[in-house]
């Protein structure tokens, strides 16, 4: 399945030398994510208590998002590449993970024309996804990363869903349906990580 998240090696060509700069400082892949998902709480919980008077709040998430995409790819430079990999360190970037994706796209809630049903659906299949792909290595295949709808593809939705509401100032009723039809997404791409993860190790 096509998703952004194909473009990821191109993306860490480009910060390469900023992750080199970054170890030599001696800032460490742990430091990156964590500092990554503070971030994410803070400004998920800023456009959940001020976003639906404030809408141009959420003009701050579409560069966040490209931020934390940024982050996410300096982390695992710096854990592969300058030997700072750590079963600590894999706990944290799942879990943060799901955590970051959840404090992001929930201030929706809030947002018309969505609600707890919609968002909430997203929020509860985003984590299902990242744990049907981290569940890979348990069975002997590597983390699987399958889309459609992963992390990427879900980031550059909700920054474009925050750009238009920051500008506009609201959303048209007939976004409602794209979030049952990011859900459909994601519950594909679940099952094409369980699959792709069982191939991996009976092929």
């Amino acid at each position: 399945m096509i998703s952004i998240y194909q473009l990821k090696p191109a993306f860490q060509n480009l910060l390469r030398p900023l992750a080199t700069h970054l170890a030599k400082l001696g800032v460490t892949a742990n430091a990156v994510t964590v500092a990554a998902m503070l971030l994410s709480l803070l400004l998920g919980g800023v456009l959940y208590l001020f976003g639906a008077s404030a809408p141009q709040l959420f003009l701050l998430l579409p560069a966040w998002m490209f931020l934390r995409m940024a982050l996410n790819a300096l982390d695992g430079m710096l854990a592969r590449e300058f030997g700072q990999q750590s079963p600590l360190g894999a706990y944290l970037n799942e879990l943060s993970d799901v955590v970051s994706d959840a404090a992001l796209y929930l201030p929706f809630v809030l947002i018309p024309p969505f609600g707890w049903a919609s968002i909430g659906a997203v929020v509860f299949l985003a984590a299902l996804s990242e744990m049907a792909g981290a569940l890979g290595p348990m069975v002997g295949a590597p983390r699987q990363y399958d889309g459609p709808l992963g992390k990427s593809d879900r980031a550059f939705l909700f920054g474009c869903l925050g750009f238009w509401l920051g500008l506009a100032g609201s959303l048209p009723a007939a976004v409602f349906w794209l979030m049952p039809l990011a859900a459909a997404g994601i519950a594909l791409n679940i099952v094409n990580r369980i699959r792709s993860g069982i191939a991996a190790i009976t092929s």
